[in-house]
């Protein structure tokens, strides 16, 4: 490097005069003042916010706020500090949300006295083998290759073979249907993926899950067909276009109806698009490798000087004036000699930051990259996909948040590349991906785990700890305290190993197992309770004093925000309580298995039922102003926004009942004994929420009914000021900037979506972290030695 490169970066980020601030900062006082006086119930510092924005938006030349809005903390003598904000039921007022009067009171007071400090932040340089041969990324903090699928070792030159078919047939053919990469021509042994193969007109075609074999008969009248594993349907290969094919199918013919083709089969792969894959894509990449490198069907392939799971993270031969913003402003140390005979592996940065602090693993690929380039189905574990003219289409799947919330820690300011000086280490092990892909293909065989995603998951966590044990010193110091899991899956971190217990966990639901304490999925894949206690310890699934509950993903609705359906006052509601879901084995297409949301469901629908059960008859209780039904309606959104009350039941373990209800500006009623929603161990859920014990479901309408106009309005505007709480705003955002960098326009999700200025999962995820860094308990006993601002 010469040194230019070495020089002090200086890039200013507010671009308001001192003039300007002195002026705001006089109006700033004077409406504090005079706010305390006539408004003494309502916390003065939204003044303060507004004059921040201020100069931020100014400073924009986007949509206005990139990022988080940073709430620090230094050491503070509440009792000294007078700040204004409970309300009826004992919530502190901060940031127009209720939180518990505790939590609330300090994050106010640590708002206003906050500052950043100086963090040295390091840039890493070490080299890796032949640079991984082209076939990997290196990890330039530890001198290691992140390789592709399909390869391994120093420099990534080790060829790994991946089946599609167990060799000879499965030693058990019992669990050969659960390799849905099961494959009759030509399977790509780097990823164990099944496509037509040469001899075809469309050798790339992918030929998926069941789409090349024959089916039998069904078992029983009106059953489903089956699928007969051992014949192959050679009708995929035909060119006799009156036959259902596949591999030779011209896209044209098919779309006009000249030829047939078989419908079991159709495009899952990503990077793919259209009905026969006819159309290459982009492919969904964590952060789609921030514009330094190349998105490799889920794996960001990083340019030179570029590394890390989304490319983010810079090399000492990266370009300074393309860093990203959370290590700008910077002074560089500037070595000595910089023409000594020795490499340079590593200098410092100095950064203006506000706590806390996240350290986000590099971990092998094997948790992250290798988990989305091999899925086999596109919609799998992530948030969007892109369509045939590459513009963004957000996807349904709840499991989304994952991806979300990894993808805004990784672009935050808060976000540290210097261990020493981290608050919180998060370990990126996306079990949203793991789970589903648990029958993928032989090499990720359920035999040893007898069939069980919870255990086979479990490992991944197990091999995720052992890493960062060995390669790492930060674990020891606070026994992983200060560690964070993000467990996506329906029961949450039930199926924790016992090794990382004492971290926190990220989790969609929060069993405390106080009543429920056993499995309650009715999937029998995963379940828990057979999973050993000396590989899973005795823990329960949820421990409010370390854990969160964040909401699960819900997609950008356009039509809901420009509607704003949330914001629809009482007096439109016409509906006391709804709710609109799977209701159990009584209904047609109810789900079988009688543990299915633990029976909640069904006792709801039993007394309150509005439609017709097998047997043609309503609920007990049925009432005109009470909606209970199995039947999904295409305006669901408007059907929540209609009613005052609706139901938050469990699904198979969590649902996304709570984030619909909130979301749509409907009073979420709360049935589900000793479990904890999004967010309840910190905000008071007095001031917008109800919970009905579930023994008295069958008193649940009389309840509502009592419940008195003033209240009712109170809760209802509680809920529609937190509802911003319950979006990824940030994840969404950071794709709009994006997609305003590379086409320079943007969709109608990102202009909606830009308009929303209240803090969002990830503000509020950071708001508790910053809490917690100064009042768990255990860190009194540990000194860190670190400068707090």
């Amino acid at each position: 490097m010469g040194k230019d490169a070495f020089k002090l970066l200086r890039i200013q980020k507010w671009k308001c005069g001192w003039f300007a601030v002195t002026i705001i900062a006089s109006i700033v006082a004077l409406f504090s003042v005079v706010h305390l006086l006539l408004f003494p119930l309502t916390s003065p510092f939204n003044y303060l916010k507004l004059a921040r924005n201020w100069c931020i938006n100014n400073a924009s030349d986007e949509f206005g706020s990139k990022h988080v809005s940073q709430i620090l903390k230094p050491t503070i003598d509440l009792k000294s500090i007078q700040i204004p904000g409970d309300d009826l039921h004992g919530a502190f007022v901060y940031r127009g949300t209720p939180w518990k009067d505790g939590i609330g009171q300090w994050l106010a007071a640590s708002d206003f006295m906050t500052k950043k400090i100086n963090i040295t932040e390091i840039i890493s340089g070490n080299g890796c083998k032949n640079d991984c041969n082209g076939q990997g990324v290196c990890n330039q903090e530890l001198g290691k290759c992140r390789c592709f699928h399909g390869y391994d070792g120093d420099g990534c030159t080790e060829r790994l073979q991946f089946e599609c078919n167990y060799p000879g047939g499965s030693p058990d053919p019992s669990f050969r249907p659960h390799f849905i990469s099961s494959c009759p021509a030509n399977c790509d042994k780097t990823r164990a993926m099944c496509f037509c193969g040469e001899g075809t007109k469309y050798p790339n075609r992918p030929l998926t899950w069941t789409c090349g074999f024959q089916f039998l008969p069904p078992s029983e009248t009106g059953g489903s067909k089956r699928i007969d594993w051992s014949r192959i349907d050679e009708d995929v290969f035909t060119t006799n276009g009156s036959k259902r094919g596949w591999c030779n199918v011209d896209p044209t013919d098919a779309y006009t109806h000249k030829v047939r083709f078989k419908e079991e089969c159709s495009c899952r792969f990503d990077g793919l698009w259209g009905q026969f894959c006819e159309i290459p894509v982009q492919s969904a990449c964590i952060n789609q490798c921030s514009g330094h490198g190349h998105c490799h069907g889920g794996f960001c392939q990083c340019v030179n000087g570029w590394y890390g799971v989304d490319c983010r993270t810079p090399s000492i031969i990266s370009s300074i004036g393309e860093w990203p913003s959370w290590l700008r402003p910077a002074q560089i140390d500037v070595p000595d000699n910089l023409h000594f005979a020795g490499k340079i592996t590593n200098t410092n940065a100095v950064v203006e930051k506000e706590r806390p602090l996240i350290y986000v693993y590099d971990l092998p690929p094997e948790f992250n990259s290798l988990l989305l380039e091999g899925r086999h189905s596109k919609s799998w574990c992530v948030n969007r996909l892109y369509d045939d003219n590459n513009a963004t289409t957000w996807t349904e799947q709840l499991y989304g948040a994952q991806m979300a919330l990894y993808e805004s820690i990784l672009a935050s300011p808060h976000r540290t590349l210097n261990g020493e000086e981290a608050d919180f280490f998060f370990v990126p092990v996306l079990d949203s991906c793991i789970i589903p892909r648990a029958g993928d293909a032989p090499h990720l065989s359920l035999l040893e785990h007898r069939g069980l995603r919870s255990s086979f998951t479990l490992d991944y966590y197990k091999k995720a700890y052992n890493h960062i044990v060995e390669q790492y010193p930060y674990w020891n110091r606070s026994s992983g305290r200060d560690h964070i899991w993000f467990f996506s899956w329906d029961e949450g971190a039930c199926y924790s190993p016992k090794e990382i217990w004492n971290s926190m966990m990220l989790v969609h639901w929060g069993n405390t197992n106080t009543k429920h304490n056993y499995s309650t999925t009715a999937y029998w894949a995963d379940n828990w309770n057979d999973i050993s206690s000396d590989r899973r310890g005795n823990h329960p699934c949820f421990d409010p004093h370390k854990d969160l509950v964040l909401p699960a993903w819900k997609a950008p609705n356009v039509n809901a925000l420009t509607s704003k359906l949330w914001a629809r006052p009482y007096e439109k509601r016409k509906t006391l309580f709804y709710f609109n879901g799977n209701l159990g084995p009584a209904y047609p297409n109810g789900r079988p298995e009688d543990r299915y949301s633990m029976g909640i469901r069904q006792k709801l629908g039993e007394e309150f039922g509005s439609s017709p059960n097998k047997e043609g008859k309503l609920g007990k209780q049925h009432a005109e102003d009470v909606i209970v039904t199995p039947v999904r309606s295409e305006n669901y959104h408007v059907g929540l926004a209609n009613s005052v009350f609706c139901g938050v039941l469990p699904g198979d373990g969590w649902s996304g009942r709570m984030e619909d209800s909130i979301l749509q500006g409907c009073i979420p009623v709360v049935i589900q004994d000793g479990i904890f929603m999004p967010y309840e161990n910190v905000l008071n859920y007095d001031s917008f929420a109800i919970r009905i014990p579930e023994e008295e479901i069958p008193n649940l309408i009389k309840i509502l009914r009592g419940w008195n106009v003033t209240e009712i309005k109170f809760k209802m505007a509680n809920v529609q000021k937190i509802w911003q709480r319950f979006l990824y705003r940030d994840s969404v955002m950071l794709e709009a900037y994006r997609q305003k960098a590379t086409y320079g326009h943007v969709n109608d999700w990102a202009v909606e979506f830009s308009r929303l200025i209240e803090d969002d999962v990830f503000a509020t995820l950071i708001q508790v972290l910053h809490y917690k860094l100064h009042n768990d308990p255990w860190r009194k006993q540990v000194d860190f030695n670190k400068k707090y601002g």
